[in-house]
């Protein structure tokens, strides 16, 4: 039996989710050139045909893989920046959060939008807009602590740009080693060590 011949007894055709998830597999894994309605179809067993009942076209399936990519990575990084903190420190390791929780933040996500951007001007526009929106959210963080406008813009950038090098040089470390220089990196970017408590409060979030 054909796919279309299952498809029309069942009347299954996958969901836009299905369709999506397999597009993010092959973004993530080998870039948007790959991403394919024929390498999707097969991927997952159904016909082409069964594509068009959830999306218009490549080029709208592809607009929902950066939708994706906004609504979690960037608002997940400016919600956890306007999280109830008692200092500075205890703030920037709720924004730590998003380095460390996969499900807060797709740092593999991020690197494949980037890689893509680079040949989509228009993407790139998106991804410069964007990139100054999560700054601007970092830079309110430290305002609210006291900082003035130039110093939180400084901070801001210096603890963001920090991050995006560790995803555009694809570094690669021991959960623990990574979690073990946090405070380190608090210190580096606010001027102030988290207290015990506060790192003890951050950990516990990711045992």
């Amino acid at each position: 039996m054909t796919q279309g011949e299952i498809e029309t007894r069942t009347g299954w055709r996958g969901s836009a989710e299905a369709w999506l998830n397999a597009a993010y597999r092959i973004l993530v894994e080998r870039g948007v050139a790959y991403i394919k309605i024929g390498t999707l179809a097969d991927d997952l067993g159904l016909s082409r045909t069964s594509f068009y009942w959830h999306f218009a076209d490549r080029k709208a399936l592809l607009a929902a893989l950066i939708r994706q990519w906004e609504d979690k990575n960037t608002g997940n990084l400016v919600r956890q920046s306007g999280l109830y903190a008692e200092t500075i420190a205890e703030a920037v390791l709720n924004v730590f959060d998003c380095w460390i929780d996969e499900e807060l933040f797709d740092s593999r996500l991020d690197f494949a939008i980037r890689n893509w951007a680079q040949a989509d001007p228009d993407l790139k526009s998106e991804l410069l807009r964007t990139d100054e929106t999560r700054i601007a959210a970092l830079q309110a963080m430290f305002g609210r602590f006291g900082f003035d406008t130039d110093t939180a813009d400084i901070r801001a950038r210096t603890l963001y740009l920090t991050q995006v090098g560790y995803i555009s040089m694809t570094t690669v470390e021991p959960r623990k080693t990574r979690l073990s220089r946090m405070p380190g990196y608090v210190e580096a970017f606010t001027g102030l060590a988290p207290t015990r408590g506060e790192f003890e409060r951050f950990l516990s979030r990711h045992r």
